[in-house]
Formats: structure tokens, sequence, C-alpha cells
């Protein structure tokens, strides 16, 4: 080490001494009550150990003795073996045993023999059993094999403390992070070109340092150091792939040092090659399914006792059956939320719609079409239907006497690769099966893999159902808007009978008479033209076409008048204030026309009938009013405006819900008043429809 790094090195390991002195000092200022806790002993060590061995870096750096540097190494050694019991501890279940964390066995085992095999080597140099060149090469994968664990170990306690506990930990992972990737950085360098980097090497100690505040920060927010620790199957999972990814990864590297070695001038070439088809093959490992579910399998089934993490897995199931779009995708998320829990990669759903005896293919995945039909009696629907099992094809095929008289139907024994068949039972009714395909890893379809299907099933099941009821709302909704709008045009072609009705009666008296016969023409086409209008609406909705627009009352009220005089009936007609109101001349005709109508209706040929429009502030007002039988309160209250009442033994009570609904839908307001045997007042208040003759900028210029 030449001087300049030597100074170096001094100054950054003499900055990680005196930061780790000060966290043992800060530590303990806590008092002995904390110091007391198992955990927090651990933590004192680690600030300890980690002070000895920056003072051993440093007293190197300033002498250069190998024995200095020997016990600095085991004090390295000593250091990760302290940071791995105290990550260790957490993980380990409370003392009063309310936390049950499950620790892999595999973990503290391989902890303690890389922390074996370093102490191990130290003393093998120190009393000469090693070369330099052999220790140093060996420190080397030793080293980096201590990062990897500890970023493992890192890693599990972030994934398996709680959401809630996060923040009191969050400042420790992120040092501890921190520093064994730094670590990573320098052994695994030093693995690929046999040499340490000088300056990496120097700014270690310093590098440390600067986790050092960090640390103080964890202990301080959670001095107990107990955090609602429990592991997780995802966890372990997750742990054990980054531990075989290191192992991978070690073993290349020293392969690709022995070609390096070997190789002669094209050696650093054929280690490059090495190396980078090793990270494509491990990037390809781990984003195979294959190997995914493989290693899903074996963490459930050598690690912990049940196989599956069932709040993981129902919470994963319900988070699919929920993302999707539309009622038409839901059965394919079924299917992919059960073949997810055995690893399944097809699978295919089989529903049974109401009213219909037999189930049908309603939604498949990765599995072709199939247009067969099972019939609800048969022989699988009565075996599911009773037993509510889950049927196991594979188990089928080798002990056909387990599942008694179960024949299988021959469309299911063509499917391809066929595993798997989930009844979805609703209550005590089967509302479909789902069948998944054979699994990418082997599985052992145990009663806890049945009972995780069955339960799903169930849950599918309700999922299904409340779609289908959703679906049925719909479509009666549907008609019952239909049935309304029928109802509508059904009111009015009773007025156009009516009217052709009238004037067939006076055909009669009046057929010779050419006025009567060039009125009657005109009638008869605009019953036409009204009855095609209504079947317009019937087809493209209740909209009236056309768009809305400015209704002149006058004229409107001067043909109602014009009209009902033909009919021979008298309607004063009083216009204070020529008007232009929104909306459709058409569709506001026939309202005002209804309401005049029901006037009529309700009179004797003495009573009085009017017709008012006069302007009402910043709207237009159409009376319409009467002497004749009026309306209670009650009445007018609680039915005139709701559909199928009506005061008439003919009348279908359609035309004064149409009314207001029309009105309401300008802008406007419809006004009763009615007293029993003295008449009956209705105010129509309708939007004026505003035309101007000025232009916007002669405004502004007179601004």
């Amino acid at each position: 080490m030449d001087m300049t790094s030597a100074s170096l090195s001094a100054w950054s390991f003499g900055l990680a001494a005196f930061g780790y002195l000060s966290l043992s000092a800060y530590l303990f200022s806590f008092g002995r009550t904390w110091r007391s806790g198992t955990r927090a002993k651990r933590m004192v060590a680690v600030a300890l150990l980690s002070t000895l061995w920056a003072l051993g870096n440093l007293l190197y750096a300033l002498e250069g003795q190998g024995q200095v540097l020997i016990a600095a190494s085991l004090a390295d050694v000593l250091k990760y073996g302290a940071w791995y019991a105290f990550i260790l501890a957490l993980l380990a279940p409370k003392d009063d045993g309310a936390t049950k964390a499950l620790i892999p066995s595999w973990l503290p085992a391989t902890c303690w023999l890389v922390l074996a095999a370093g102490t191990a080597l130290q003393f093998s140099l120190a009393i000469g059993w090693l070369l330099p060149q052999d220790w140093l090469r060996t420190l080397i994968f030793h080293g980096l094999a201590e990062a990897v664990l500890g970023l493992i170990l890192v890693e599990q306690l972030f994934r398996s403390i709680a959401e809630d506990s996060r923040w009191n930990v969050k400042p420790l992972c992120l040092a501890l992070l921190f520093q064994f990737v730094f670590d990573v950085y320098l052994f695994s360098d030093a693995a690929m070109f046999y040499r340490i980097d000088p300056d990496a090497l120097s700014v270690r100690g310093f590098v440390h340092a600067l986790a050092i505040p960090l640390l103080m920060l964890a202990t301080e927010r959670n001095r107990d150091w107990t955090s609602k620790i429990s592991l997780s199957q995802k966890a372990v999972f997750h742990s054990a792939t980054l531990f075989l990814a290191g192992l991978y990864l070690l073993f290349m590297a020293g392969v690709g040092y022995y070609v390096r070695y070997f190789g002669g001038e094209w050696g650093r070439a054929f280690q490059l090659a090495l190396l980078s088809a090793a990270i494509l093959l491990l990037g390809i490992l781990l984003v195979s399914g294959s190997m995914r579910a493989k290693m899903k399998v074996l963490v459930g089934k050598h690690f912990f006792r049940y196989r599956y993490d069932y709040r993981e897995e129902w919470l994963r199931f319900t988070q699919t059956l929920t993302e999707h779009d539309s009622p038409q995708t839901l059965g394919q998320q079924v299917i992919r939320g059960l073949a997810n829990m055995v690893e399944s990669p097809a699978g295919t759903l089989w529903l049974r719609e109401p009213g219909n005896q037999a189930y049908r293919q309603s939604a498949r995945w990765n599995l072709p079409e199939c247009a067969a039909e099972e019939v609800y009696d048969s022989s699988l629907c009565h075996f599911l239907l009773a037993s509510g099992w889950v049927v196991n094809l594979e188990e089928y095929r080798c002990f056909p006497a387990r599942y008694n008289d179960l024949d299988i139907p021959a469309w299911l024994s063509a499917l391809p690769n066929a595993w798997l068949i989930v009844p979805l039972m609703a209550g005590n009714d089967m509302h479909g099966f789902v069948i998944l395909a054979s699994s990418r890893t082997p599985i052992n379809v145990n009663w806890e893999v049945n009972d995780l299907l069955r339960t799903a099933g169930c849950q599918a099941a309700s999922f299904l159902a409340r779609m289908q009821a959703t679906e049925a709302l719909l479509e009666v909704r549907k008609f019952d808007a239909f049935n309304k709008m029928s109802a509508f045009v059904v009111h009015d072609l009773k007025n156009i009978v009516t009217q052709l009705s009238l004037m067939l009666k006076n055909a009669e008296r009046h057929r010779d008479n050419p006025e009567f016969q060039q009125d009657m023409l005109m009638t008869v086409d605009h019953a036409v033209e009204r009855m095609r209008q209504l079947m317009m609406q019937l087809r493209e909705g209740a909209t009236p076409p056309g768009g809305i627009c400015g209704v002149n009352l006058t004229d409107v009220i001067q043909r109602l008048h014009k009209d009902k005089m033909k009919q021979g009936r008298s309607i004063e007609m009083n216009i204070l204030d020529r008007l232009i109101a929104r909306g459709h001349e058409e569709r506001l005709e026939r309202v005002i026309g209804h309401l005049v109508q029901n006037a009529l209706d309700a009179t004797q040929p003495s009573d009085r009938v009017w017709i008012t429009v006069r302007r009402q502030n910043d709207k237009a007002a159409v009376e319409v009013g009467d002497t004749g039988y009026g309306m209670t309160q009650e009445f007018v209250r609680d039915r005139l405006f709701k559909p199928f009442q009506s005061t008439k033994e003919a009348g279908m009570g359609i035309g004064a819900y149409e009314s207001a609904q029309y009105i309401r839908e300008l802008g406007g307001e419809m006004l009763v008043e009615s007293e029993r045997d003295h008449g009956t007042r209705i105010v129509l208040t309708l939007p004026l429809f505003v035309i101007r003759s000025d232009s916007d900028l002669r405004d502004q210029e007179a601004a």
C-alpha cells in the first residue's frame, strides 16, 4: 500500500472508529434497563466489534504489520457475526411468545457455517497452514459470501415486518443495505480481477461511517427492537432465491477465475464471455415461471408446516376477481385466480345459464374451444354436486375406485393436459366448474390444496352469481324503459284514434262538403305523420328527433284553439305577450294540447276553459284553466304525476306524467291548483328562447 492510499485509509477507518465509538456511547446512554434485553445486548456488541474492526484497520494503515491485518480481518468476521446474530434475534419470536415467527432452519446454520469458516481462515494463516496468496484468494470469496448472506438477511427482515411497523426498521435496513452492497462490490471486483481495489478498500471505513447516523436513528425509533415481525412464505421465497443466486454467482466467479488463470492470452476474454453467459442464464431462470413454481413448492414443502400463506393467497385471489373490466372478462379472471394457486398455466370455465339444463364452456385461458355440453344430471355433475370434491384426473386414472361410480365424459378425456376439476358451489347448487391444466411443476394435491380450491371456488361462484344477477337486472331495466316508452306511444295513439273516430263520425253528415273533405285529408296526413314519429321513437329512444329550438307559443295556441273549435268546443284564448319558448314545437303542442283536452273532459259545455300566455319574469307562463270537476289535494300531491294514475275511466294515466317529465327536461316547472267541484288551474313556466339582433362587438365598443 503506497503512502497516499495508506493516509486515505487511515483517515477513513479513523472516522469509522470514531463513529462506532460514538454509537457505543450513545447506546450506553440508554441505561442498564435497556441493555438488559437480548436484542439490545446484541446491538451493543455490534457497535463494540465494529469499533475494534475500524481500529484494527487504522493500525494496519499506520504500521502495515501482517499480524494487525489478520486481527483486523478476524474483527471483520466477528462484526458480520454480530450483525447476523442481531438480525436473527429480530426475526426470532418474542420472549413472551406473542409473536410466532418461523425462521428457516438453513438460515442460521448457514450464517454460523460462514462465520466458522472465516474464523478458521484467519487462524490458518496465523499458524502457517495457508500461504498469503491462498489466504487472500480465499478471503475474497469468503468476504463476498458474507456480504451476500447479509443482504439476504436484510431483505428477509424488511419483507417479514408488518406494514405499520416498517417505519421503525427502515433506517436500519437502509444502513445495512448500504454497507453490504458496497462490500459485495468490493469483493466481487476482487474475485473477478484477482486483486483488491486499493481505492475502494481505502474508503471502506468512510462508507461504513456514513451509515452510523441511520443506525442511531433506528435505535432511537425502536429502543426495544421488537416490531411485529413474522416470517412469511413470500419473504422466505425471495430470500431463498437471492441466496441461490448468490451461490450461483460465487460459483461462476470461481470458474471464471480459473478460466482466466489457465486461459493464457485469451483468459480475460474467456472470463468475460463466461460471466456474460452466466448472467444471461441467471436472468432466464429468474423470469421462468416453471422455476418460480419449483421454488415455491420447495419453500412450502421444506420450510413451513402449511404450504400456503392463506392471507396472501386470499388477497391475491380477491384482487384477481375484482380486476375485471367487464362481466365478459370475469370468467377468465376466475380461471386465472384458481390456476395461480396450483401453478397451472391454463384452464376453462363451464357455466349453466339460468333456465338451462346443460353446462357450456363460458371462458377459456390457454386451452382450445370446446363445443360440447355437459347435462345437469350427468355422472360428472351429479358427483361434483353431491360430494363437492376437487376431482384429480391423474388420481382418477390410477385409482378410479376412490371416486365411486364417477364416469368421465369423452370430451373431458380429449381435453389436453386436463388435471383438476374445481366445482363452483353456491349454497346447495353448483353454479359451474373450472377445469385446470397440469401444473408447471409436480404438486401433491393433498387436503390443504383441496380445501383451498373448494373455498376459492365458492367465492368465485358468488362473484359469478352476482354478475349474472346484475346482467338480469340490467335487462329488466331495459325492458322497463321500453315498456314505459311504449306506454307513452300507446297514449299518443289513443289520442290519434280519438281524433280519427271523431272525423269518421262527422263524415256521415259532411261527406259532400268540399271544406270538410280538405280538412279530413289534412287530419289523416297529420295522423300518419304523428304515427311515423311514434315508430321512430320506439326504434331510436324516447328523445324526439331534432334539437331544441324556438317555439312560437302564439302559433301553438292558435292551432289548438282552431282544432278544438272544429270539435265543437269553445276555448277562451288570452295572449298577453307574444313569446318564443325553448323546446320541440310538436312536443310542446302535444303537452299543452293534453292539458287542454283534460280540461275539456273535466267540464260541461257550459263551463269555461281558457288558455293564457304571458311573460313571468324571465320565463314564459302558459296557464290552462277550467271551472270543471277539479281534483282533491290528495290526488294532486300523491297521484297526479305518477304513471298509470287517472281520474278518467278510459284514461291511462300517462299524459300528465309524460308532460311533467318533459317540462322538467326543458328546465321549466308545472304548477297545479285545483279544488273539488271548483275547477283546475295549471301553469307551465318555460324558459324563453332569446334571439339577439345586436352583435357582442357593439356591446364591447359601448363599454
